[in-house]
């Protein structure tokens, strides 16, 4: 039910994995540190303002199971950062609807994107105002030192799915 419910939303590929199967990296967390994508400090669903890198991987651990779902988008070239991040805003889209769809599931859970929470225009974390949706912020796969482009194989799906595609994944994990 759960895995239909998130094929609805229009990925291209899902597929779930026991949460015990998942190798944790917690040397991602340097990328984020160095601020690779800019949201270091500045997302309170990303690094350092999510926690401590121990105890999201303590709590990624506490869920038995993961279902891990793909959109692969078409891009004009290899350069088209406006495809890249249409791309993006309708992948953060998809997930806040599985976030959405999946609220009323009894089971407890919890949903990762791609990058940082994009639930608010601008995120408290730069305005040094509280989160305004703490209970619905997105963090990111990355931020809970999980390695994608591994996970992605042990799903069965591509992480590089060719020339002028750009991918993103996102994931929900439930006990």
């Amino acid at each position: 039910m759960l895995i239909e419910k998130i094929k609805e939303i229009g990925f291209d590929n899902v597929a779930e994995i026991d949460v015990a199967e998942i190798g944790f990296e917690p040397s991602l967390i340097s990328l984020c540190e160095k601020n690779t994508c800019g949201n270091y400090g500045r997302n309170y669903a990303c690094p350092p303002l999510l926690g401590k890198t121990e105890d999201l991987i303590k709590k990624a651990k506490s869920f038995k199971k993961m279902i891990l779902f793909q959109k692969i988008y078409q891009l004009e070239d290899s350069f088209d950062i406006e495809g890249m991040a249409r791309g993006k805003m309708d992948f953060s889209e998809k997930t806040i609807k599985t976030f959405d769809a999946i609220s009323d599931i009894p089971n407890e859970h919890m949903v990762l994107g791609a990058g940082g929470c994009t639930l608010c225009k601008e995120c408290g974390a730069i305005t040094n105002t509280p989160c305004r949706f703490p209970d619905r912020a997105i963090p990111s796969l990355e931020s809970f030192s999980i390695q994608v482009s591994t996970l992605a194989g042990q799903c069965g799906m591509k992480y590089i799915n060719g020339v002028n595609t750009t991918t993103y994944f996102g994931a929900v994990l439930y006990k």
